[in-house]
Parts: C-alpha cells; sequence; structure tokens
C-alpha cells in the first residue's frame, strides 16, 4: 500500500530549542484507515544497537512542535528512539475533511506508530512504549487497551475526551437531558455544514482573553496563545476543531476495559490542575478488582497546574527523571 506523499516543514518550527545530543528527522507512516500520519524522530547520537522506542502525542488540538516534541526530544536525549506524531486530520498529517476528531481513529493512530516503530531496524519491537499528554492521555490507556504490544504507558495531565463532551466539566451536564441538547445543537450544525459545503470551526483558545474567565482558560491561554506554545498549525492556538469534530465522543466511552490492562501504565497530573480527576478516576478505574494493579502508578505533581506538564511551567516540573525511570524498568 502506497503512503500519501505529505508536504513537510524542513527548517526547526517548534516552540523548543533543537538539542545537540539527539539527530531530527521527519518521517511518515500510514494507520489502517489509510491515513498518512507525520512525525518527528528523535534518536540519540551515537546509539548503538536495538533501542527501547516512544510514541509521543498531544495535547488534544496541539501540534508536534509543541510539547509532544519537547518530550520525544528529551527522552531521546535519555536514550530512547522517539517519535512525536501528528493524529489523522491535524498538523502536517493526512486525512480529510481537516480539524476532526474519532475515538476509534485516534486510538488507531498510536496504534499505527507502533507498526512504524516495531519494524524501524534499529528499535527493538518487544521494547516499545506509548506517552500521551492531555486528551492524548486518555487515548494513549485508551490504545493500551488494545494493544498488546505496548510495554508501558505514561499518561500525562490526562483529559477523558469521552467523559467531558458527554458529561461536562466535572460531570457538571451529565443528564439526559443535557446531552440530548448537545446532540440536537450538533446535528443542526451539520446540516448546516453540509448545506454550506464546508466544516464550521468552533474556535481555540479564547482570545482576547476576557476577564472573568475561568483559571483554565486563563492556563490555556498562557500556553497556546503567547510566545510560550504559539504555533500556526496548532487548532488551540488558531481555529480550533471543527463545531462537529468531537460528535462521535458523546456515543463512544473509551478506556472501558483498563482493568485489564496487563502492561504498566504511569499517570501524571498536576495538584492544582483543573483536570486532575480525570487523573484520578482512570487511575481508581484501573486498579480496581484488577490483577493486573501492581505495575500501575499514579504521580501527583504538588501545585502544578494543567500546562505546567505541557513544558514544565516556570518551575520545570515534569518529571523526566520519573519518566525514564520508567520506561528503563518496563521496556527492558
Amino acid at each position: 500500500m502506497e503512503i500519501e506523499k505529505l508536504v513537510l516543514t524542513q527548517e526547526w518550527d517548534k516552540t523548543f530549542e533543537k538539542s545537540d545530543k539527539v539527530v531530527h528527522s521527519k518521517v511518515c507512516f500510514r494507520n489502517r484507515y489509510g491515513i498518512t500520519l507525520a512525525a518527528d524522530m528523535y534518536v540519540p547520537k551515537d546509539a548503538q544497537g536495538k533501542l527501547a522506542a516512544v510514541a509521543v502525542c498531544g495535547p488534544f488540538g496541539a501540534v508536534k512542535e509543541q510539547c509532544s516534541g519537547l518530550y520525544a526530544q528529551t527522552l531521546a536525549e535519555r536514550g530512547f528512539l522517539t517519535i512525536a506524531f501528528d493524529p489523522s486530520f491535524t498538523g502536517e498529517s493526512g486525512g480529510q475533511p481537516r480539524y476532526m476528531a474519532s475515538p476509534d481513529i485516534n486510538t488507531e493512530d498510536f496504534q499505527a506508530a507502533v507498526d512504524f516503530l516495531s519494524v524501524q531496524p534499529e528499535v527493538d519491537a518487544q521494547r516499545i512504549g506509548i506517552l500521551g499528554i492531555c486528551g492524548w492521555g486518555g487515548l494513549s490507556i485508551n490504545a493500551a487497551c488494545i494493544d498488546t504490544r505496548i510495554k508501558a504507558t505514561v499518561a500525562v495531565t490526562m483529559y477523558d475526551m469521552a467523559r467531558v463532551n458527554a458529561k461536562g466539566y466535572f460531570d457538571s451536564q451529565d443528564s439526559e437531558e443535557e446531552r440530548f441538547e448537545k446532540r440536537t445543537a450538533l446535528n443542526a450544525q451539520r446540516t448546516k455544514d453540509y448545506a454550506a459545503g464546508e466544516y464550521a470551526l468552533g474556535g481555540g483558545v479564547v482570545d482576547p482573553l476576557p476577564d472573568d474567565a475561568p483559571f483554565f482558560v486563563k492556563d490555556y491561554y498562557d500556553y497556546y496563545k503567547t510566545g510560550r506554545g504559539y504555533h500556526p498549525r496548532s487548532l488551540n492556538s488558531n481555529g480550533g476543531w471543527n463545531v462537529t469534530g468531537c460528535m462521535s465522543f458523546l456515543n463512544q466511552p473509551i478506556n472501558t476495559y483498563s482493568s485489564e490492562i496487563r502492561s504498566a501504565v504511569l499517570i501524571i497530573h498536576g495538584e492544582k490542575a483543573h483536570s486532575c480527576y480525570f487523573s484520578k478516576d482512570t487511575y481508581a478505574a484501573m486498579v480496581k478488582d484488577s490483577r493486573y494493579a501492581a505495575n500501575k502508578e499514579l504521580m501527583i505533581i504538588p501545585d502544578a497546574v494543567h500546562t505546567d506538564l505541557y513544558d514544565g511551567g516556570k518551575n520545570k516540573v515534569i518529571p523526566f527523571d520519573r519518566i525514564q525511570g520508567f520506561f528503563s524498568e518496563n521496556l527492558k
């Protein structure tokens, strides 16, 4: 099967500095729906023999030039072969129409990354892990549920995108009436989009920032809309997802069988993040009545907010030593 030829940016256009400790290149691979995904590969300089590998993606609505690339490059500095990829329909990856999301296809994107890594000559196919950030943290756990080739999973500052779409923040819209209103509005938008011949965008992070914006909106603004994390291809930095882009998450829960994951999982979240309840609840469901709880871990970072784990924040709180140790322990 042929891989779609993508036009990839060759210059360094990341939100973080290029490391002189790794070799960087652009790569492409296909998922089983025929969508070609674009990725940055990071290989430790002077690496010898078969390496453990990690595929990184997220946050939800971000691109690989933002924090997933930072994680991938940093882990490569620490001895892993890594890729940071753009999911289907976003960034430099293929897929039409643009700016759509799918619990199925986006879980498949992680599995396709494992496919790709498994056949690289520098990679030990028995030592592959994944790392998901924000909404991709939840999807990484969903991928670990189904893909037994994944030997270790790290979910950072995670969102459960199915839960937040179906129930709202803090489950504040968890009723049949609320979901009916959402379905009605989304289906009305579908009719408008079809008549217009294009999909309306939902808008990225609000700009300008209202004085009375909730803290978590200010938190996102501080990352996506400033020099700290802005990128021209990032959905969150610009026009956002399509209004109907995340519609299927309303009907399709993820992580249903997380208690059956036999491989190791490390969930990391900031103590003061508005989203911390996703990680706490996901971890609790994963270990409850599970025969495989011994290799599961929840790590809470004191005083950290959601985006502190995107780039470290002012206090550089990303626990890279623990992440390195976790992958080293479980990708032997």
